[in-house]
Formats: C-alpha cells, sequence, structure tokens
C-alpha cells in the first residue's frame, strides 16, 4: 500500500476541486488561464488538508522507529558502564513493536511534496492570483493593453511589500547582532505570510464555528426558514431590478457610441468587441439601427477616445454578468420559496402523500418512481428531515465547543488539555492508524469547513461574491483561490499546534512532521512563535460570542444593509413585501401552466376533429367516384376535391392566442376547431390577476 493511499487521494482531491470549480464557474464563457489558476489554487489547498493526516500517522511510526534507536542505544551503553561490576544489572525495558501504517509513505517522498504543493500555492496568492484579476477586470481590447493594465494596478501593491521588505533587510544589515542566512530570511517570510493568515483565520473561523451549526438549527424550523426566504427575495428583487436599470443605462452608452461610430473609423473594432459582449436582443436591436454606408467625419462630432472605450467596455461586461447573476438567482430562489410553500401545505394533509404545486413536466425517473414516491418524499420533508437538521446542529455544536476549548487551551502540554490532543496521543499508545488519520481527518475538516464555508458566504458588496450556478464571475473566483492559498498553510500549522505535533509551540522534543520540516524554525521570530501563534487564538472565543450575539448583523443594519434580524420592524415589512412577490409568481406561473395546458388539449381535440373530418371527407370522395364511373369527366372529380381541400383547410384553423389566455368569448362558449365549447370552467379565472 506505499504511496497508493497517496495517489488515491490525490485523484479524489482533483475531482472534488473540478465538481466546486463546475458549480460555481462557467466553463464555456471564462476564459482558460482564469479557471486553471483557480482549479490549481484549490486543488492544491485542499491537497494538503487531505494529505495531512498521513503525514501525521507516518511521522507517528517514525517517532516510534526512534524511540527503539535510543532505547537500543541507551541499554548498550548501561551495559558497556555495568559490564566490570556483575552486581547492578540494566534495567531490561521491552522496546516497543513499531506497527507499519497502512498508509505509510516512504521517507523523503512527502518533505519534496510539500515543498512544491506550498511553494506553488504561495507563488499563486501573492504573485500570480492578483495579476490574472487585474487582467481579467481589464476592460482593454487586447492582450497587450490587458496585461499594461495589470501590471500598473499590481505596480503600487508590490511597492509596498517591496519597500517593507527592504527596510527589513536594511535593518538587519545596520544590526551586528543579526545573522540571518538565507534560509532564515525564508522563514521569515513563511512566518510573515503565515502570520497575515492566522490574522484572517481566527476571524473566519470565530464566525464559522457558531454560524453553522445555528444555520442548521434554523433550516429545521420551518416557518423561520420560509420567512428568512421572503427576506432573501424582497432583497434579491431589489438588487435585480438595480441590475436591470444599471444595464439598461450601461446598453444607453453603447447605443449612444454604436451610432457615432461607423463602419470605416478606427475605433470601430473596439466597438465590435464591446457588442459581442451584449445580450443578445439588445445586439439585434443595435444592428438594426445602424447605417453601416454612412461614412464617418472628423470634423463634426467629436468621437469617444479609446480610454473611454476600455472603460465602457469594463462596465459592460460587470453589468452583464451581475444582470445574468441576479436573474438565475432568482430563479433558484422562487423554487426554493415555492418549495417550501408546498411543504407548509403537505404537513397537514390527510393521505401523507406530498403533492407539488407544480409538478415537474419531464417523466419521473427510476428513483422517484420506485424510491423516492410521494410518501416517501413527505416523510422525509414533512418529518424526518427537521430532525435530522436538529441531531445535525447538536453533533456540530459539540464540535465548535471542542474546537473553542482546544484552541485556549494548547499550549497546556502538562497536563495536555487540547481535547484533541487526548485523542490522538490515545490512540498512539496502540498505534491505531485508521483511528488517529480518521480523528485528524476530521478535525481538521471541520476546521476547513468552517472557514472554507465563510468564504463561500460572505460577499463584499458586488465585487467579491461567489454566487453558484454557474454565476460566479472571474475576479471573485480567483480572489477565492487566493484566500484559500493564503489561509490553508496557517490552518493546517495551528492544527497540527491544537494536536501537540507542533515541537515548536508543544516544546516537545518529538519528530516533526514534513510539513513542519518545510516551515523552518520558527524561533527566528521567537516573539510571534511563542507569542502570537498561542494566545492570538484565543481571540476566537470573543469572536464566538460576538457571533452569537449577532453583533456584526446589528452593526450592519446600522449601517443601513439590511439583515434578516427576526423580530424587527425592517424585517417584518421585508418578509410581507417577499411574500407578496412570491405570491405573484405563482400566480403568473399558474396562468402560465393553464395556459399550456389549454393549447395541449386545443392540440388534442384538433388532431382527433382532423383525423374524424379528414376520414369522411375521404369517404364521400371515394363514393362520388364510385357513382360516377370511370368514364366520368375528370374535371368534376377535381372541382370536388378541390372544394373538400377547402374546406379541411378552414376546418383545420386554430385560434390564435396572442396572449397566452383564452380567445373572444361569445354566449359563453367559446368556438374551436368549428365547435363551442363551455368556457364555465376557464371563466373563474377572469379575474385572477386583480
Amino acid at each position: 500500500m506505499s504511496g497508493v493511499a497517496l495517489a488515491l487521494e490525490v485523484v479524489v482531491v482533483f475531482f472534488l476541486a473540478l465538481f466546486l470549480l463546475h458549480r460555481y464557474g462557467d466553463f464555456r464563457k471564462q476564459h482558460r488561464m482564469v479557471l486553471f489558476a483557480t482549479l490549481l489554487a484549490w486543488f492544491l489547498c485542499f491537497l494538503i488538508v487531505f494529505i495531512l493526516p498521513l503525514d501525521v500517522s507516518t511521522t507517528i511510526y517514525n517517532q516510534c522507529k526512534n524511540d527503539n534507536v535510543v532505547h537500543r542505544v541507551a541499554s548498550n551503553t548501561l551495559k558497556s558502564d555495568n559490564s566490570s561490576n556483575s552486581s547492578m544489572l540494566p534495567t531490561q525495558r521491552v522496546p516497543k513493536t513499531c506497527y507499519k501504517p497502512w498508509s505509510y509513505i516512504p521517507d523523503g517522498i512527502l518533505p519534496v511534496f510539500w515543498r512544491v504543493v506550498y511553494w506553488t500555492s504561495q507563488f499563486l496568492t501573492w504573485l500570480l492570483i492578483p495579476f490574472m484579476q487585474s487582467y481579467a477586470r481589464s476592460g482593454g481590447f487586447s492582450i497587450s493593453g490587458k496585461i499594461k493594465t495589470a501590471l500598473i494596478e499590481n505596480a503600487i501593491y508590490y511597492g509596498t511589500y517591496l519597500l517593507i521588505f527592504c527596510s527589513l533587510l536594511i535593518y538587519v544589515a545596520v544590526t551586528p547582532k543579526w545573522r540571518l542566512s538565507w534560509s532564515d530570511l525564508r522563514t521569515i517570510g513563511i512566518t510573515a505570510a503565515n502570520t497575515w493568515g492566522l490574522f484572517l483565520l481566527v476571524l473566519l473561523l470565530g464566525y464559522g464555528l457558531v454560524e453553522i451549526p445555528r444555520s442548521y438549527w434554523r433550516a429545521s424550523c420551518h416557518g423561520q426558514l420560509l420567512a428568512k426566504t421572503y427576506f432573501k427575495a424582497a432583497k434579491l428583487m431589489t438588487e435585480k431590478a438595480d441590475a436591470e436599470e444599471n444595464l439598461e443605462d450601461v446598453m444607453e452608452d453603447v447605443k449612444t457610441v454604436n451610432e457615432t461610430i461607423k463602419y470605416n473609423h478606427p475605433l470601430r473594432k473596439c466597438i465590435d468587441t464591446i457588442l459581442k459582449k451584449c445580450p443578445v436582443e439588445y445586439q439585434e436591436k443595435m444592428g438594426r439601427n445602424m447605417d453601416d454606408y454612412e461614412d464617418f467625419d472628423d470634423k463634426g462630432n467629436p468621437y469617444p477616445s479609446k480610454k473611454s472605450l476600455v472603460k465602457l467596455h469594463k462596465q459592460v461586461i460587470y453589468a452583464v454578468q451581475r444582470h445574468n447573476r441576479t436573474q438565475v438567482q432568482w430563479q433558484i430562489l422562487l423554487d426554493e420559496a415555492l418549495h417550501l410553500e408546498d411543504v407548509a401545505k403537505n404537513e397537514t394533509s390527510a393521505t401523507h402523500q406530498f403533492v407539488h404545486s407544480f409538478p415537474s413536466a419531464e417523466p419521473p425517473g427510476w428513483i422517484s418512481k420506485y424510491l423516492y414516491t410521494p410518501t416517501v418524499e413527505w416523510y422525509w420533508e414533512c418529518v424526518f428531515r427537521r430532525w435530522c437538521y436538529r441531531v445535525l446542529a447538536v453533533v456540530l455544536c459539540m464540535f465548535s465547543a471542542a474546537v473553542v476549548w482546544s484552541e485556549c487551551t494548547f499550549f497546556s502540554t502538562q497536563p495536555v488539555l487540547s481535547l484533541f490532543a487526548v485523542f490522538i496521543q490515545l490512540a498512539e499508545r496502540d498505534y491505531n492508524y485508521v483511528y488517529i488519520e480518521m480523528a485528524c481527518f476530521v478535525t481538521i475538516f471541520f476546521l476547513c469547513y468552517c472557514v472554507y464555508s465563510t468564504v463561500f458566504r460572505i460577499r463584499v458588496f458586488n465585487y467579491y461574491y461567489l454566487a453558484p450556478h454557474h454565476q460566479t464571475d472571474a475576479y471573485s473566483l480567483q480572489f477565492s483561490g487566493m484566500l484559500f492559498c493564503r489561509l490553508t498553510p496557517p490552518l493546517c500549522l495551528n492544527f497540527l499546534g491544537v494536536i501537540h505535533m507542533d515541537s515548536t509551540i508543544s516544546h516537545q522534543k518529538r519528530e516533526k512532521t514534513a510539513y513542519n520540516s518545510i516551515m523552518g524554525s520558527m524561533q527566528v521570530l521567537s516573539f510571534i512563535a511563542n507569542g502570537f501563534y498561542i494566545y492570538y487564538p484565543m481571540l476566537i472565543v470573543l469572536l464566538c460570542i460576538a457571533t452569537y450575539f449577532s453583533l456584526g448583523t446589528r452593526c450592519l443594519n446600522l449601517l443601513g444593509f439590511q439583515q434578516f434580524m427576526g423580530e424587527n420592524d425592517l424585517t417584518s415589512d421585508l418578509v410581507d413585501e417577499g411574500r407578496e412577490l412570491i405570491r405573484r409568481e405563482r400566480r403568473k406561473r399558474q396562468r402560465t401552466e393553464d395556459g399550456e395546458g389549454r393549447r395541449r388539449e386545443w392540440r388534442e381535440r384538433y388532431s382527433e376533429h382532423r383525423e374524424r373530418h379528414g376520414g369522411r371527407n375521404r369517404s364521400t370522395y371515394s363514393e362520388l367516384k364510385e357513382a360516377d364511373g370511370p368514364g366520368t369527366d375528370t374535371g368534376r372529380a377535381q372541382s370536388r376535391r378541390d372544394r373538400s381541400d377547402k374546406a379541411e383547410l378552414l376546418q383545420d384553423v386554430e385560434p390564435l392566442d396572442f396572449t397566452g389566455e383564452e380567445p373572444l368569448e361569445t354566449d359563453n362558449r367559446r368556438y374551436a376547431g368549428g365547435h363551442y365549447l363551455s368556457t364555465s370552467a376557464s371563466r373563474s379565472r377572469i379575474f385572477d390577476d386583480v
């Protein structure tokens, strides 16, 4: 099994990162380099999380071998010292039996592996991704123009880091007691990056430890979940209207520029590039209104500069992306709200069968037909789901309490107070490597889930927003990859300190993990290793308390950013507004469904009517032909055939439906296919819109 577990986890992590990128990104529209950089950043970060438990089990096995070597040397030394005195016998200790873990990785592989993974991720987060962010947001019309814009925007960003680094070098050079080698400088750089990441890590972790269990508990309360969905619908409708208005304004600017710059103007290629980014309906409208054969006049109206076109191009990309995102999110939120309303209606059902307001038009698959039947769906949606969420919320709450306790006590080695360190040390006595790896994986996975889910939830206005269903823009994708690369190394280093596998923090003489070996000796900056790394994570208690009492949400409400607060006047108004919006969309969808049903009924009756009248016309024609005999004049038969065809064509005419509603009614009946049909059933829906 040597190396098989490592290769298997590499493959699994790659497909996990690819799945998440497919969920949030768009493979068809976004640039290949943007997708590749984001995929590589996510892949490397997830790889650290999945491979670190194997590093821990391998380190414990190496520690056992080193203990046996030390014991053997000590025993030989005692024998040689006591050989002259036969009355003194050395204490005989049985050496430990070291069992090789099932996922053992040979020596020399993990150090090289960690160096490649770590330095590649650092290159991505500090150099490549910031440059590609500026490149993706640039409105330039050529590759060289986008590169120039990206270099200018990143010059100030990198200039501050270069200034700080040069200042530190000058300070080291003029200080006699400081004699730093290249390895020490590298360690200082790693320490600085991990310090920055740990500062942000504690903020995100303190929020996730409280909000994640609470979100699952609130999801079990159906009434509160439905009210929050109404609240989100009201906010999203406001954002959707703002996005549509912004798109209209930008399209007006594009229309003005498109009419100003004619086909033979030097900047016409830039206009064509902008038009390709516009929605199809706007492209067709602008194409019809443009006169390609009108020459431009340099002495006439002033033409926009290329710099203004670059700015307009950037605005078009942003406006179209935001408009598409709000449209898709509105449809998803609408389906979610309608489903929650269906659950509320079905809770009082006596038949215990789940009934959907709008059944799917697609035929049910074998899972829905045989396994997930309406009865099973009713018990899951109305009974078991809420209890599963509550049990999960309680389990996550216990994990959060264990993490908070361990973060505040992991520096204590005698006695061992960190719960996760106690679990690992108990398993280490029996060399239960499967338990060790599972405990490490569950712990670090929970920490990463709290941090990463917060990264996926936070939203910085409209500049950074990870939206599912392929609606995340290139800038947000790259920003998330940059955050992951900066947060994952300090998170894993903090995890090793919590389980007492980091000798720098625990001050124990034991084998270092291969991951710690690439970090170097943190004692180069002792005030960070012995102070900041140990005591700063204790602030997680204050952040958890602030999150529990929703201090951040209250502050955002005071600043004018509406947040769901439960019992609040503003929240109640938005909930009522969202309920009315969902009710209006339900009526609209119901009218659409009714129109589709009526059209489907007309088509069926029309086909039956055509078959019936067509067969009667054919039988009449054959009887007349037999009565006329073979010698009858063919002109008269042709005349009858023409009249029959004209009658059939007149009967086949389907009433026009311009509005999607029913045709005009006369005497409470409607005419279709040559017959008057009663409309008593549909007459009750005339005033549905009132």
